[in-house]
Order: C-alpha cells, then structure tokens, then sequence
C-alpha cells in the first residue's frame, strides 16, 4: 500500500492491528496530518453504539516525520462485543478545532471509522475450506418412483415427467402456492452423494426438508417429520451418515420465523388432529403468534397470511425450537445433520439466534450456524436495531450477497477495482474467522440463476415472458465465459464457494419459479461440467486455496488479479471481464506461470509474467 496521507485504517502503520478485533485487544491508531497545516494536538474521539457511551483519548504527539506531525495513542478495545466508531479531532494554536473521518476534514464527523469487535469463539474449519453444494430437495434427483402426494398436507399435485416447466401460474384466487411436485427425494440425493464427490462437495445445504404443502417447504407444516414426498427420517440418517464416509457435511434450512398456516402449529385446514392455533384459542400454540384479532387477523411473513408470524420471545416456542432437550435443533443434529442455515436471519432477535448457537453446541461439536443476511453482516440495521450477527455468539458466517453483488457488478460492465474495495470493506469490518466462514454464492432459490444473469442486460418482468424467456445462442455463449471467469474468482476466494445445484449443467431461469427446475440428468453441458470438476479437484487439493492470505496484484477496469498464499505456495487468480484480448504483466519469482486450469504456460524474465488474457478469460496461476 502506498504511504498514506494523514490516516488510512487498512494501514498497519496507521491502526494496528488490523481490521476486527476481539474484546480487551490492544490498538494503535497514529494520525500524521502535514506539520504546514498548524495542528498542535489530536484526540481520537469515539463511540461504543451498543454501550451508547462516548469515548476520547488524547494522542500526544510522536514527532515529525519528514512534512508530517505524527500523533498517536494505543487504546484497549471493550471487554464486551462492539462497534466502535471513531474520528479524530485536530487543534490549532488558537484552539479552533476540525475532525478528520472517512470524507477528510469536516466541522462534524458524518462518516467516522468503524472498528468491530468481538468475542473470540469456536469456527469450524471444515466449512470455509470447502466447496458448499445448495440442493432444492424437489428437483435433484429422484430415487425409485416419486411418492403419490394424494392425501398429504396441501392440495399438492405431482408433474407427469421430470424437467417439465414448473407451474408459474397463480391460483384462482390470485395466490401463487408453489403445489407443483417433481418427486425429488433424499434417497435422490443419497443417490447422487458419488456425482456431488466428483464436484470436490464438502458441504451439502438442503432447502427445507421438513413436511409442508408447497414444494419448496418454506412454510413449514411439522419440524418433526420429514415431509413423506423425500422420504423419512431413517432416510436422512442413512443419507447424513453416507456423506460423513464420503467426507461431507449435511447443513439443514431452518424456517423459525414463520411456519405454514396448514401447520400442526396452526391448522387452518384442520389437516392435523392436534388444535391448531388458527382453530382455537384454547390450543397449546395459540400464544406462539401475534393475533391483532382472532383468528383472521395476525402477523405474517411479509404479510402473506399463509405464512404465519412466530412469537419468537414465547418461553414455549424457544423451548420447542432449541432449548429443550429434545428440541428441533438438537434433535436434528443427533440425526445426523452437521449445521443450521437460518432462514430470514434479520427477521429473527440476536437473542434467539444467540440461544440456537448455544444448543447447537452443547448437542454437537464443531456444528456450523450459517444467517441469511443481504448486506454487512456487521452493519445490518433491521427493525431499527443494530445487529450482532458475527460478534461471537451468533452466527460463524453469513451467505455473503454483498459478495455476489459487487462480483455481478464487475462482470456486467463494471471498475475491477470497485470489486476489490467492496470486498475489503467487507474483510475490514467481519471478524476474520467469519471473513472465511461466508457462504460465498452467485446464484440461489432466490435469485435467477446465474447463466441467466450474465447472459442478458435485461431480464422480463411479467411472469408470463419470463417462462418464455431462453438466451440466444450469442448470449448463452458471453454468458457461459463470464460464469467460468465468475466462478474461478470464488473458488480461488476465502469462504467456501457455494455451487447452486443446475449451474454447473448449464441450467438457465429467471426469477422463482424459473430458478428451480429440475437437474437436467443426461443432458448436462460437460465442458462445463469438466471445468467445475477441475475447480472442485484444485480447492480441495490448493492448502493456500481453503485458508491462505488473501492479496491484491492489480484491480483496473477489466482487469483483475489477485493471489492467496499460504506458506511458500502461492496461487494467482487472473480475469479479464473484457469482450477484448488483454496483456497483464505481475511480478513472478519462478522461471514459469503455468495456468492451473487450462495447462497453458508463461515465461516469466526478470522477476515478471507478461500474461495474455483471452477475452473474458480467467486463469489459476501457480
């Protein structure tokens, strides 16, 4: 980094140490404005946002260096989890003052520093350092035949032949239900468990599996069952002890802001024999929801009435869900499940997020607690509080959607190195142990997949066109080359690159229903297929890969390179986003730089390699 003006935080000559640190931590800030400016004293001036209490601490001066008057002082972080946010405030002889932030000088700061800190705790290794596989249950595989939905929860209905187009279109009523089954089912995925070892797979992450009337199980129907269309419980302990011998881990999809309305909890259909609390308010779950008037009225996802809101803070409910002995958490993890991925994570109190993790642990050890969160997982504000997501006692990691933006936003046209400061912003504020602990994603059940998103600057809004919608040949062709330089950046990457089930077929779709249609068995797009295997081999074989430091070599326009290392191994990731050839020279020790993925070689003279970049090409580079 090139020297820094008056203060950089990213500098360890400015603030040591870097980035997060955990509670009682002793940091080192040093302000150095121009000795012509005048300022005779310095006070960093902060804020504890959780604490609500001002700080200040006088920074006596540390001398000249050359222009510069250098001011310093060496604080002790909170011994409680924080933010920190802090400017520094400049005097004049005369005692006029002005405060230095992130927008330089000012009268008021508006845009001060952000220091997190945090509890250190237990992070399980085997997550960040592999590759993440997501499953919708439904539309794996199917082993045997599909199981008949006739008098199961919901008015479900089961597709003639697998790959069909999934149902899109509303009910008579106007409301969208998702009833359409496939008949995807666990011994599917059990099945398949060899197919997802040729993708390098050390972690498989399930949409809901548990009994609900839509397909995609998101408005659960029982926690306790596994929903009879996959299968049963037996059949999820067969298929998490299969994957234990294949050296994979089995992440479940946990739903607990809401439930189904035709829920046991619930009832409205009167499908269950228990009292639901739709039924009456006599019923042992009435008062895990939020009625405003029995029993029409009450608080729901988003206001869809299907969907239920939960009381989160009800003693019951949080009994149900994990604190008691054989709650939903534990239960599941003795069952073979190794983590949690928690549904709407902001939409959930810390404190329940808090007692989840807490559980998790005391029934299993090194479990994983990954949070659906869209933004800064350290800056969420949701509900208008500040959230406490990675300071130690919540979640290891967050599905990392600030990733996936800034990543799409440089492929589709954007600065490579708008790239690199969104993602320092990020590796500045988490913890490090949860900067490698994201679940780093490009596509999901939520979003259109990923070919469909680099391949057209414009996807249709109403539904109607966008079951029509397909690239042309010259689309799918851009986009399948930004995919390959797209998923090479997140396999060289920290955290563990998450792999939507389809993509590496070549699987298109715009938004939900498109995004989940069956896995195109005998049909898949196998130089594509070929290139995630070889990806899969080298994040699973590449130590400096899964857990090295992680350095930028050059970020300009189109070009983007950067390098993890580990020891003395030192990998280089090159792209060039580019509908044009480019020449990137970088520093290079050994006499050649031979590209990991293709096998093409580089001679390197004097220290440097001249590398050609192909037109959204992306290289491996060791």
């Amino acid at each position: 980094m090139s020297e820094p003006f008056v203060f950089d935080s990213r500098c360890t000559y400015c603030k040591e140490p870097y980035g997060a640190v955990t509670c009682g931590t002793e940091i080192s800030f040093r302000c150095r404005p121009l000795s012509s400016a005048g300022f005779v004293r310095c006070t960093l001036e902060a804020h504890l946002e959780f604490a609500q209490k001002p700080l200040e601490f006088p920074m006596p001066s540390a001398g000249i260096e050359g222009e510069r008057t250098c001011f310093s002082v060496t604080i002790t972080a909170p011994e409680e989890p924080d933010l920190m946010w802090y400017a520094f405030r400049l005097y004049k002889p005369d005692g006029s003052t002005v405060c230095l932030d992130r927008n330089g000088y000012c009268q008021v700061s508006s845009a001060p520093w952000q220091q997190t800190v945090y509890l250190p705790s237990r992070y399980p290794k085997w997550f960040g350092r592999g590759v993440t596989y997501q499953i919708f249950p439904d539309r794996f595989f199917v082993s045997g035949k599909p199981v008949d939905p006739k008098g199961l929860l919901g008015n479900r209905w089961l597709h003639e032949k697998w790959g069909e187009q999934p149902a899109w279109q509303p009910d008579p009523d106007g409301e969208i239900r998702n009833r359409d089954f496939f008949g995807g089912n666990l011994k599917g995925i059990t099945e398949k468990l060899d197919y997802l070892k040729t993708l390098g797979v050390t972690t498989i992450y399930m949409c809901p599996i548990f009994e609900s009337a839509s397909n995609h199980r998101y408005n659960t129907g029982d926690y306790g069952k596994v929903d009879p269309m996959l299968g049963t419980e037996e059949d999820f302990r067969i298929l998490c002890a299969e994957a234990k011998e294949r050296g994979m881990y089995i992440v479940l999809d946990g739903v607990f802001n809401h439930i189904g309305s035709q829920s046991l909890y619930f009832n409205v259909d009167g499908y269950y024999s228990t009292l639901g609390a739709g039924q009456s308010k006599e019923s042992p779950y009435y008062d895990w929801f939020r009625f405003k008037s029995w029993p029409n009225e009450y608080d729901s996802w988003w206001g869809f009435k299907t969907l239920p809101a939960v009381e989160e803070t009800n003693r019951d409910y949080v009994n149900y869900i994990m604190d008691g002995e054989d709650s939903i958490v534990r239960r599941w993890l003795r069952a073979g499940a190794s983590g949690w991925r928690l549904d709407v994570a902001d939409e959930l109190p810390d404190e329940f997020i808090a007692k989840i993790r807490s559980a998790m642990e005391e029934t299993k050890e090194d479990t994983l607690l990954i949070g659906e969160v869209w933004d800064d997982g350290t800056t969420k504000i949701a509900y208008d509080q500040r959230r406490k997501y990675l300071l130690g006692s919540e979640t290891h990691g967050l599905m990392n959607y600030p990733l996936r933006t800034a990543l799409l936003n440089y492929l589709r046209g954007g600065d490579a190195d708008e790239f690199r400061e969104a993602v320092e912003t990020l590796r500045e504020n988490y913890p490090k142990e949860a900067f490698y602990s994201c679940m780093n994603l490009l596509g999901t059940h939520d979003t259109p997949r990923l070919l469909t998103m680099l391949g057209s600057d414009q996807l249709p809004k109403e539904r109607k066109d966008q079951a029509a919608f397909k690239l042309s040949p010259q689309q799918r062709s851009t986009a399948l080359a930004l995919l390959r330089c797209a998923e090479t950046i997140l396999y060289a990457f920290p955290g563990s690159p998450m792999l939507y089930y389809g993509d590496e077929a070549g699987m298109e779709g715009c938004q939900d229903p498109f995004n989940r249609g069956c896995y195109p068995w005998g049909k898949e797009d196998h130089r594509l297929l070929s290139f995630f295997r070889r990806l899969g081999e080298l994040r699973n074989q590449e130590a400096c890969l899964q857990d090295g430091e992680l350095h930028w070599l050059f970020t300009s326009g189109p070009l983007l390179a950067f390098a993890r290392e580990k020891g003395d191994r030192r990998i280089v990731t090159a792209v060039n986003r580019d509908a044009w050839r480019h020449t990137l020279t970088i520093p290079w020790k050994e006499k050649t730089a031979r590209d990991l993925i293709s096998g093409k070689e580089f001679e390197a003279k004097d220290g440097f390699v001249e590398l050609i970049l192909e037109a959204r090409g992306a290289m491996m580079l060791a």
